[in-house]
C-alpha cells in the first residue's frame, strides 16, 4: 500500500501538534512505523485514508461505533440536530431524553450528569465520592486506565503502557500518596487497603480493556462489591468501554453486580464527544446546583452529541437481543478460528475476549489475567501482526495493550478476510519463533 500522502501530512503535523497527534497511541510508534495513516472517511465496517486505501476497521473509534461508521439511524438524527443549532449553553429536551434512557438501561444509575469526555466523567465521579464519604484517598487497579486526570494516571494503562511507562510526569507527590494501587484480581491486597477505612472509592474497569482485554473472575467481582459495602467505600464502575457494549446495561448487568456509581462515554455519544457519571440519587444530589460538588461544562450535553447518543442507545434498546447475540457470535467466530491459526503456525498467543471485543496477547504464558501477565507480551511480534494486517487492508489498534472492537456492520466476509491475513501474520511470527 502507498502511504505517501499520510506521511506528508504527518510531517506537517509534527510542526504544529506535539508528536503530530492529539492522542499518543495514534502515532503508531509502538508498531515500528514512521507515520500513522490519516483517516478521511468511514462507512459501515470500513475506513479510508488520505491515500485512498480502504481498510476493514477493528478500531471502531476505540469502541463508540457499535453500529459501524455513519449508520443511517444516527446520521438522520444528527443532521436534524445540526439544522436546529450546534450549541446553546442552555438545557435542551434531548438531554433529558438521553438521561432517562440511560437510567432505564443501567442498574446503578438513578440520576446522571453529562460531560464532554470519559476523562471528565471519571474525574468528577472521584471528586463526588470524596465529598460523599468525607475521605481523601482513592484506590484503583494496576493497568486500568480511567482517563488522564492526575489522580487516575497512577500505574495506568492504555497509551502509557503502549509507550512503555505507567505513570505520567507532572503529577504531584500528594496525588501519588492519595492514590493506592492494587494488582487486578488480588482480593487479599485490596482487603488490606480498604479495611483501613481511609479510601473514598475504588474505581475499576469491571472488564479491564486498557492493558488488553482481561476477563474478570465473577467471584472476584462479587467479593469486591461485598468488601466495598463492608468498608463504606464507594464502588465506581468505569464503563466508558464496557457500557452498552457487553450488554444494554453494561458489565453491571452482564455480571449482575451493581456499583454505587458508574462512568460512561464512547457509545453514549454515538461517535461524538460525550461522557457521563451517575449513581444513586442520594450521591448525585451532592452535585451543584443541588449540592456543593462543583461540575460544569460549556459543551456538556451538546445537542449534536446527545442526539447521536440517543439514537444509538435507542436502537440498542429496541434491538437488544439481536444486537448482542450477533456481536458475541462474531467475536466467538473470529477468536476461535484465530486460536487455531496461531496453533497451526506455532505462534505463541493468548486471546482474551468478551462480548464484542478481544485482544491477542503475543505471549508464552498460558493465561493473561492481570498487568504482569499482559506485560510479558512480545511487542515486536505484535508489530509484525499489526503491519501485516495494515498492509493487507485491515486496521487494528496500534498497540498490544488495547482491544479490537467489532460492530454490527462487520460481515462474515469481513471476518474471513481478517482471518486470511491473520494466517499470514501468525506464519511470519511462528517462522521467527521456530528459527530461534
Amino acid at each position: 500500500m502507498n502511504h505517501e500522502i499520510s506521511t506528508e501530512i504527518f510531517k506537517k503535523a509534527e510542526k504544529y501538534i506535539p508528536g503530530g497527534v492529539n492522542s499518543p497511541v495514534r502515532a503508531f510508534k509502538s508498531v515500528n512505523r514512521k507515520a500513522p495513516i490519516f483517516a478521511c472517511k468511514g462507512k459501515g465496517a470500513r475506513v479510508w485514508d488520505e491515500d485512498g486505501n480502504e481498510y476493514i476497521d477493528f478500531i471502531c473509534s476505540w469502541g463508540p461505533l457499535i453500529l459501524g461508521h455513519n449508520p443511517k439511524v444516527v446520521m438522520d438524527g444528527v443532521r436534524e440536530a445540526i439544522e436546529y443549532g450546534s450549541s446553546f449553553g442552555l438545557p435542551t429536551k434531548m438531554e433529558v431524553e438521553l438521561a432517562q434512557l440511560i437510567t432505564k438501561c443501567c442498574p446503578s444509575i438513578e440520576k446522571v450528569r453529562l460531560t464532554t469526555s470519559g476523562t471528565e466523567a471519571t474525574m468528577s465521579a472521584v471528586r463526588l465520592a470524596r465529598a460523599y464519604t468525607n475521605r481523601n484517598k482513592i484506590a484503583k487497579f494496576e493497568g486500568c486506565y480511567h482517563g488522564h486526570s492526575d489522580a487516575l494516571l497512577v500505574k495506568s494503562g492504555s497509551g502509557l503502557l503502549t509507550d512503555g511507562y505507567q505513570d505520567s510526569n507532572g503529577i504531584t507527590q500528594g496525588v501519588l500518596k492519595d492514590t493506592i494501587t492494587v494488582p487486578f484480581g488480588d482480593i487479599e491486597k485490596l482487603k488490606e487497603v480498604l479495611e483501613t477505612k481511609e479510601i473514598a472509592c475504588l474505581i475499576m474497569e469491571p472488564v479491564p480493556a486498557n492493558m488488553g482485554v482481561i476477563y474478570p473472575n465473577i467471584e472476584f467481582l462479587k467479593d469486591v462489591r461485598e468488601l466495598c459495602t463492608k468498608t463504606g467505600t464507594l464502588l465506581i464502575f468505569d464503563e466508558v468501554i464496557s457500557g452498552f457494549r457487553l450488554s444494554l446495561g453494561g458489565a453491571q448487568e452482564y455480571f449482575g453486580i451493581t456499583p454505587d456509581m458508574t462512568t460512561l462515554g464512547k457509545i453514549i455519544g454515538g461517535g461524538y464527544p460525550v461522557g457521563a457519571f451517575g449513581g444513586r440519587a442520594e450521591i448525585m444530589d451532592l452535585v451543584a446546583p443541588v449540592g456543593r460538588v462543583y461540575h460544569a461544562g460549556t459543551l456538556s450535553g451538546n445537542p449534536v452529541s446527545v442526539r447521536a447518543g440517543f439514537e444509538t442507545i435507542n436502537y440498542l434498546y429496541n434491538n437488544r437481543e439481536e444486537v448482542y447475540k450477533s456481536l458475541e457470535e462474531k467475536v466467538n467466530y473470529i477468536v476461535s478460528n484465530a486460536r487455531q491459526l496461531a496453533e497451526k503456525h506455532g505462534a505463541p498467543v493468548v486471546i482474551n475476549s468478551i462480548g464484542s471485543l478481544f485482544t491477542i496477547f503475543f505471549t508464552d504464558r498460558k493465561e493473561v489475567n492481570n498487568l504482569e501477565d499482559a506485560l510479558s507480551s512480545n511487542t515486536e511480534n505484535f508489530a509484525i501482526y499489526f503491519n501485516t494486517m495494515l498492509e493487507n487492508g485491515i486496521i487494528c489498534p496500534p498497540s498490544q495493550f488495547e482491544a479490537h472492537f467489532l460492530s454490527m456492520a462487520h460481515t462474515k466476509e469481513d471476518l474471513d478476510r481478517a482471518l486470511e491475513v491473520m494466517d499470514m501474520a501468525f506464519k511470519k511470527i511462528g517462522d521467527n519463533v521456530n528459527a530461534k
